[in-house]
């Protein structure tokens, strides 16, 4: 079982590249992001593999980080969610953002991958959801407080103020995004006025980030 590749990027396609190894080429099917973050032709380059073993074929899918091949197996656990669904879900939505989708809720950011329709997205949020926290996450993301997701549920001041946004027209997982991180700035007894002011306050410094980092 092959689990690893190190070696050179032989080419690159739009479903995957060849990594040659030794003289010898694997052709790794990845996703955009993966693809994204390849070097060059010539160029070194590690991917971690999972290996999928069938009757007529054996398939490599290549990723650039433990992030995600980790969601990638987690998502082939849903029925309906293949290897190749599961690789247009991660081209569409980063490990990150799947993480604030699956525990917000919002169907509508998973919809975005090619495949996904609003009843498989309900699936895939509602099966993942006690799953998603195991998930390792950069101590940057925006849910996560010293290695957990923070807890928003439905009740109480925090989740009032995630339906405030999404009342003001931001989307489910960017409200959910917002409000973590003013609950860790402002502590969890902070009140709903104070959430809403400070969610807002980080969505405006994210659109901002995005604005700037536009061409």
């Amino acid at each position: 079982m092959i689990a690893k590749l190190a070696g050179t990027v032989d080419s690159v396609a739009a479903e995957g590249a060849v990594i040659d190894v030794g003289g010898v080429g694997y052709l790794a099917f990845c996703s955009t992001r993966t693809i994204g973050r390849l070097p060059s032709p010539g160029g070194a380059v590690r991917l971690l593999i999972e290996t999928h073993v069938r009757e007529d074929h054996i398939h490599l899918y290549g990723f650039i980080d433990t992030a995600e091949r980790d969601w990638f197996r987690l998502l082939t656990t849903v029925q309906g969610v293949g290897a190749r669904l599961a690789l247009a879900i991660l081209s569409a939505v980063t490990p990150e953002a799947l993480l604030l989708a699956i525990v917000a809720q919002d169907k509508a950011a998973l919809a975005q991958a090619d495949g996904v329709g609003p009843r498989l997205a309900a699936r895939i949020v509602n099966e993942l959801r006690d799953k998603a926290g195991g998930l390792a996450l950069t101590p940057s993301s925006p849910a996560v407080a010293g290695g957990d997701v923070v807890a928003i549920g439905g009740d109480g001041a925090a989740g009032d103020a995630v339906s405030a946004l999404v009342n003001l027209g931001y989307r489910r997982s960017e409200a959910f995004g917002a409000v973590a991180a003013a609950a860790r700035r402002l502590g969890g007894e902070a009140a709903l006025d104070a959430l809403i002011r400070a969610g807002l306050q980080e969505l405006g410094q994210r659109q901002g980030l995005d604005q700037g980092a536009a061409p």
